[in-house]
């Protein structure tokens, strides 16, 4: 009987080493597969990135000729405006285009004066610094001034209407007279 239990235990102790080959074999190649795995989750995150860096340098560069293409443009744009008004000006003459000139003068003036008379009109709000009451003073205030402004549009408006139907009005009786006239 010992002799059996001997041998089973043998049989016994056999068969666990195997398992426990086995098992450490099968551990082995499952470690062997977790770095290769590994190895290729770097492998492909370093790819991804210099992918993406390449990417990157491509669209700088795509943008960096689109600037300079624009750049260009615009320099061929203004050479060709140039030349086109140098040609105007030496085809119409000398007289024209000093005619031309104090027109423009004109012009630039009539901007500038209404530039500051929109910049006077404008203020600046300064209400950074201000506390709640100060804040409620300047919005009052504010409204006072839009109501002004309001107003003054109005009477504008109305002054307008009223020379429009006087121009109409009197158009009418010059040809009302003009008519009486030929009669």
């Amino acid at each position: 009987m010992q002799d059996i239990q001997k041998k089973r235990r043998n049989k016994d102790t056999l068969e666990l080493q195997c398992l426990i080959g086995t098992h450490f074999e099968q551990r082995k190649k499952e470690e062997e597969e977790l770095i290769a795995l590994k190895e290729r989750i770097e492998k492909r995150r370093t790819e991804r990135a210099e992918q993406q860096r390449i990417r990157a340098e491509k669209d700088k560069e795509r943008k960096a000729r689109r600037e300079e293409e624009r750049r260009r443009k615009e320099e061929e744009d203004t050479k060709k405006k140039a030349e086109e008004d140098a040609k105007k000006k030496s085809a119409l003459g000398s007289n024209f285009s000093s005619h031309l000139q104090k027109k423009g003068g004109k012009k630039q003036t009539e901007r500038e004066k209404k530039k500051k008379i929109l910049a006077d009109r404008r203020k600046p709000l300064n209400i950074d610094h201000l506390k709640e009451d100060k804040l409620r003073d300047k919005a009052q205030e504010l409204s006072e001034w839009i109501k002004t402004l309001e107003a003054e549009k109005f009477e504008h408006m109305e002054r307008l209407k009223r020379q429009k139907y006087e121009v109409r009005e009197r158009i009418w009786r010059s040809s009302a007279n003009c008519k009486l006239q030929v009669l």
